[in-house]
């Protein structure tokens, strides 16, 4: 039985680096947009595709790379990019018992438009007939985007939350499960052990945009989760668990980031791995703000994951502003 898995849907992201586009944000740089000339044919600089990602395919491979069995449970088509992401989810020795391929339906395709070192991703979630398989009793289950057609499916895995009570349960929603809102999954939030988002998540999630991070981690725990955890980009990740609340400080970045794509990805999903290899939660924090700095230096969510062995080697080495503050 694998120790660790991720329920949600599988993409291929294609990667457009665009050349002319410039960005307009406010003062605080905290609200951006993307603009490009309308009506013209707009040059780009490369696309890149790269099969097998998506929230919680990101977080099945994290696993893997930091020592845990893991599979995947997620539902694909029948064409090229689902053939091409099931083979990448072998090659990195992801389990594939629970993905499902449906006849006559395509695999996700998203499109990305890299800019700078960010990116806006336009994104799709087709329509697939979701059913849960029976997949155990693993350590943990950790439950990420899936699509806006999902709500019974919700439904499905919150029932076998409850049959299977020793299952820790680590969430970081998607977009269509923000548009959800909390009411509709209020049973998933109660049963959360750990809860994953960023600053701009959270506010959304609770529906207000002017209250400190102190409250926001309160109201998010409110909800139902044990641990709550948010993040704010290059500004680190705040920490609460009932008792206490800390922020902990980004891992420097060792050169500036390439793009931004599956750093949260990696910062939850490693933090979660830490966490089922038995280290305490300041500690698995830490590795996960590791290797959510390691990602951003590489395009794509996946290929800049690392093993165990060099978090720890980063962690060894760490400098004096990698820290913990109360």
């Amino acid at each position: 039985m694998p120790e660790f898995i991720a329920i949600g849907d599988i993409v291929t992201d294609a990667f457009i680096k665009l050349k002319e586009a410039s960005t307009h944000c406010d003062i605080n740089r905290e609200h951006c947009t993307l603009s490009m000339a309308f009506g013209d044919k707009v040059p780009y600089e490369s696309v890149e595709e790269i099969p097998a990602v998506g929230n919680s395919a990101n977080a099945a491979v994290s696993a893997v790379r930091l020592g845990l069995s893991s599979a995947l449970v997620t539902h694909l088509g029948d064409d090229e990019n689902g053939v091409k992401a099931l083979a990448r989810l072998q090659e990195e020795k992801v389990g594939t018992e629970f993905v499902s391929k449906e006849s006559g339906k395509k695999t996700n395709y998203h499109y990305v438009l890299w800019y700078g070192d960010d990116r806006t991703i336009l994104v799709k979630h087709e329509a697939y007939e979701y059913k849960l398989p029976e997949f155990g009793n693993p350590k943990w289950l950790y439950l990420s985007s899936l699509g806006e057609s999902t709500m019974i499916y919700h439904s499905e895995i919150s029932e076998y939350l409850k049959k299977n009570p020793n299952i820790q349960l680590a969430f970081q929603p998607g977009t269509f499960q923000l548009n959800l809102g909390t009411e509709k999954l209020k049973d998933i939030y109660k049963r959360t052990k750990i809860f994953f988002c960023n600053v701009r998540e959270a506010e959304k999630i609770l529906n207000i945009d002017t209250l400190g991070t102190a409250e926001l981690l309160k109201r998010l725990r409110e909800l139902g989760p044990e641990i709550v955890v948010v993040t704010d980009g290059p500004k680190g990740a705040h920490v609460y668990d009932g008792k206490k609340s800390w922020h902990q400080s980004a891992y420097p970045d060792p050169k500036p980031p390439l793009e931004r794509t599956g750093a949260g990805d990696a910062m939850a999903s490693t933090t979660v791995a830490a966490l089922a290899l038995g280290k305490d939660l300041e500690t698995a924090v830490r590795w996960g703000m590791i290797n959510s700095m390691s990602v951003v230096q590489e395009i794509g969510a996946q290929k800049g994951l690392l093993s165990r062995e060099k978090i720890e080697a980063y962690l060894k080495s760490a400098p004096a502003e990698f820290q913990k503050t109360m």
